[in-house]
């Protein structure tokens, strides 16, 4: 596993609302609504997209096509490759766009729009399809890994449409709360939400009912599936609650989802970044550290003060992270 060692710093206009990778460059994006690209080696930086005083909430990496969204009703969907010229700017008037995700083998971002989802192509420069999720706003959404489905979330449970046939009626997984969170295993073959009245529900694809667990001390945050280990079948799933780590480990012998409860943090667990190549992971929270864990213990403590998002480069040769106070920082992770 590698320590860090800060490699640059910089400033964005407010609140660094997220933080995500291309290949070689980072996209930051704030409260003020700019949008940043930043190059860790060259310790340059470009504006992608001036501050509008409206918040970008969500941003989303795909290969050379990056998409933000947030406050001010905007889908903003650009590329690397293709420059300024061919960027869509998609305007929705006073919607609130707080949801996006590309689609894992097709240049398609979906994106929420209310109480509906819209699927456009990125590529053909068209939308897709608009599926209505009902009388409920839409809160989360995820697509399987697998590219086969698309699962949407909200008030009173989760529906999820197959790719293969927008016009079918989704599959409906209803329950009474509100999934605020989603997330695939990496083979989707798992199904987690967190839910609004303080549980988190897992769905073995296929099956009709969940496994739950409750008894958190708050909402659930922060669901991160681990990827399968060399000679390990059984699922893991990282998440967070207040100043809690918590790792589920599914049992098959006991059909269930057992709990190690990592303790460090004494405020909030704010973000958890798996390492990519399964090295570990880092967490930040409210009291201001930044945390490299590895084999569930820690191994670097850095005072870095109100870290909003974190996130590894692909390969896992930077760590980058957003503040409250619109920083931006980029740590390189070196063997050690």
């Amino acid at each position: 596993m590698a320590t860090l060692t800060l490699l640059g710093q910089t400033q964005l206009q407010d609140y660094v609302t997220a933080v995500a990778w291309g290949d070689r460059y980072l996209l930051a994006t704030s409260a003020a609504g700019d949008v940043y690209q930043i190059d860790p080696l060259l310790g340059e930086q470009v504006i992608l997209q001036p501050a509008t005083e409206q918040s970008l909430d969500v941003l989303a990496v795909a290969g050379d096509r990056w998409a933000a969204a947030g406050q001010q009703g905007r889908l903003i969907i650009g590329s690397w490759h293709e420059g300024d010229d061919r960027r869509h700017l998609l305007n929705y008037g006073s919607v609130w766009i707080d949801q996006l995700a590309w689609h894992p083998h097709h240049p398609w971002v979906a994106f929420s729009l209310g109480h509906y989802v819209q699927v456009w192509d990125a590529a053909a420069a068209e939308v897709i399809t608009t599926l209505d999720f009902g009388e409920s706003s839409v809160l989360a959404l995820a697509w399987q890994p697998t590219g086969e489905t698309l699962a949407v979330a909200g008030y009173r449970g989760i529906q999820v449409w197959a790719v293969a046939d927008w016009d079918a009626d989704p599959l409906s997984l209803g329950f009474m709360s509100a999934a605020v969170d989603l997330a695939w295993s990496p083979q989707g073959d798992y199904l987690a939400a967190s839910n609004m009245d303080h549980t988190l529900f897992v769905w073995r694809w296929g099956d009709q009912y969940p496994w739950q667990m409750q008894g958190f001390p708050g909402k659930v945050r922060n669901l991160n599936w681990l990827s399968p280990t060399l000679g390990a079948i059984a699922p893991r799933l990282l998440t967070s609650s207040q100043e809690g780590i918590i790792l589920w480990q599914f049992s098959p012998e006991q059909d269930s989802w057992q709990p190690n409860v990592l303790e460090l943090h004494r405020g909030t667990v704010r973000a958890l970044s798996l390492h990519p190549n399964g090295q570990g992971f880092a967490s930040s929270g409210d009291e201001g550290w930044l945390c490299l864990w590895q084999q569930l213990q820690p191994r670097q403590l850095l005072d870095a003060g109100d870290v909003s998002a974190l996130a590894w480069h692909p390969l896992g040769h930077y760590l980058a992270a957003g503040g409250c106070q619109g920083e931006v920082w980029v740590w390189s992770a070196q063997a050690g």
